[in-house]
């Protein structure tokens, strides 16, 4: 990658020089004459060397100018070291390059992730909330695995019968309430109205037992669609469907209760258990099992976090907007049941139509699949990954029902489906370049830019900031048709005309693995 070949000369600097080492940073800036990176080493070696950032830049200018990958090597007014790549350089690293052959990385490969993202409730269909999860969650799998680790794509299923979410969705299944009650859960009362009336004869003297079974049994029903919706209309392969009612089944609870007493974590306090989260700095202890002896949901997640998720070495998981202190508990309790590994949890903020908020309870529900129909999958899935998870959206529906370069995911498949028409209208196929010849300046620069796609991806496996391979396609896209209408391929000299086929090649490439790791098609016209 371009920003390692800068991070080892200047690591290879600092010790020839035989100063204080330190923890740098290495960015694209935004304007191109700041150079194609740019690095703070200067600033942070200021304290030691008590001189200012633009005199210890000298010391890096002296050294890196005489290098042969860089053209220039220079000092910004604001004290931080640009770095311009020599052309002949970025030609011979781009001959050698493949969007689809890149190297897995050595730290990835050793990752084991479970990654657990949708995992919306079972009392009605997914609304356009739970896409966030759901496209950010699959992408994210994607990534992992394109770069070499191992992942499991996991949906946990709240459908415990001793929850209180259960028991609600079973009053309303044997008429006796109305919690998230709607036309699509009416019809699906109804197809079960049988077993519900048998469910009644069997169970008549325990109401809490007839709404824990009723609940469960509808919730099972309102699975199957979300199965097949996530499946058939989202296009994501989930590798395990977890019940939480098989944390119970299969004796989980109990074994994390003894475990916890054990280790001398929770203590008994009005008739109630409790877990001993703020000897461990949370902002207070909870509640594990009620006074009434009914678990709490944070027993069964605890169980499901031990003896599932925390098999792995690394967990991802997906909480909604109001689940932040449960965020805070979680990485508490990580901490208590020793884990060793990386527990990230990334909060996702609300999404919003133009028309105004939702009300899940009150049954006014926008379902993710009445937006999918409007807008098509292609566009629902890029303009979700838009954003960062962790700030708000409004989903443009009109943009997002354009057919015009106006829609960004247009643009960028339109830059794709202009690749593969130069490709088709070249009469020579096979093409074998011996040296590639970038001449023109926007054929330089969209050069730089399909170089930087491994580190785009490694990036995000570090930060989990999805919304940085779009930010990475849009600039692909723009180069891309600059040099469409800058550069001349087909009636090019000979010599020029094979060395930009092939960049037309690698860039039709790189936009190919985009796509897939982003789920959406790869159309060749449009």
């Amino acid at each position: 990658m371009l920003k390692d070949v800068i991070k080892k000369k200047i690591e290879n600097t600092i010790k020839k020089l035989s100063l204080p080492e330190v923890v740098f940073n290495i960015e694209k800036p935004e304007i191109e004459k700041f150079g194609d990176y740019s690095s703070n080493v200067c600033f942070l070696l200021v304290k030691e060397l008590k001189k200012n950032p633009s005199e210890i830049a000298q010391l890096f200018i002296k050294e890196l100018s005489k290098d042969k990958y860089f053209e220039k090597v220079e000092v910004a007014n604001n004290g931080f070291l640009n770095f311009f790549f020599k052309k002949d350089f970025i030609e011979k690293e781009l001959q050698k390059f493949s969007a689809s052959k890149i190297q897995p990385n050595k730290r990835i490969k050793k990752l084991k992730i479970n990654i657990e993202f949708i995992s919306a409730n079972p009392t009605g269909l997914p609304h356009i909330g739970n896409g966030r999860a759901g496209f950010f969650g699959d992408v994210l799998a994607n990534i992992f695995e394109f770069l070499g680790a191992k992942v499991q794509r996991e949906y946990y299923i709240n459908d415990a019968k001793v929850s209180k979410q259960i028991k609600e969705l079973g009053k309303t299944a044997v008429g006796e309430g109305t919690s998230y009650l709607t036309d699509y859960l009416k019809k699906k009362i109804e197809a079960i109205k049988s077993k519900i009336e048998r469910l009644k004869e069997r169970i008549r003297d325990d109401k809490e037992k007839l709404y824990s079974e009723a609940g469960f049994l509808l919730a099972k029903e309102v699975m199957k669609d979300i199965k097949k919706f996530v499946t058939k209309d989202l296009k994501i392969k989930f590798d395990v469907w977890r019940s939480e009612q098989e944390l119970f089944d299969k004796s989980y609870i109990k074994k994390i209760l003894n475990f916890l007493n054990k280790k001398g974590l929770t203590y008994e306090k009005d008739g109630a258990l409790w877990i001993k989260t703020s000897d461990f700095g949370d902002s207070q202890d909870w509640v594990l099992v009620r006074s009434t002896g009914e678990p709490s949901y944070l027993l069964s997640d605890i169980a499901y976090h031990k003896f599932v998720k925390f098999k792995f070495n690394k967990v991802i998981e997906f909480f909604g907007a109001d689940h932040q202190a449960h965020k805070k508990r979680m990485e508490v309790i990580a901490k208590m049941l020793g884990f060793k590994g990386d527990l990230n949890i990334l909060i996702t903020q609300l999404v919003n139509l133009k028309e105004g908020k939702m009300s899940k309870r009150e049954g006014r529900v926008i379902y993710l699949k009445d937006l999918i129909d409007e807008v098509g999958l292609d566009s629902a899935r890029f303009f979700y990954l838009q954003k960062s998870i962790d700030s708000q959206m409004v989903f443009d529906m009109e943009l997002a029902k354009e057919r015009s370069q106006k829609s960004p995911v247009y643009y960028c498949q339109y830059a794709l489906v202009r690749c593969k028409s130069i490709l088709r209208k070249n009469k020579k196929k096979n093409v074998k370049v011996k040296k590639i010849i970038l001449k023109d300046h926007e054929e330089i620069l969209l050069a730089k830019e399909v170089l930087r796609f491994p580190e785009v991806l490694h990036n995000i496996a570090n930060n989990l900031q999805v919304h940085l391979l779009i930010n990475y396609t849009i600039s692909l896209a723009d180069k891309f048709h600059n040099f469409y209408h800058s550069c001349n391929v087909l009636t090019a000299e000979k010599e020029l005309k094979e060395s930009r086929l092939l960049l037309v090649k690698k860039v039709a490439e790189t936009f190919e693995v985009i796509f897939d790791i982003l789920g959406i098609s790869k159309p060749s016209k449009m």
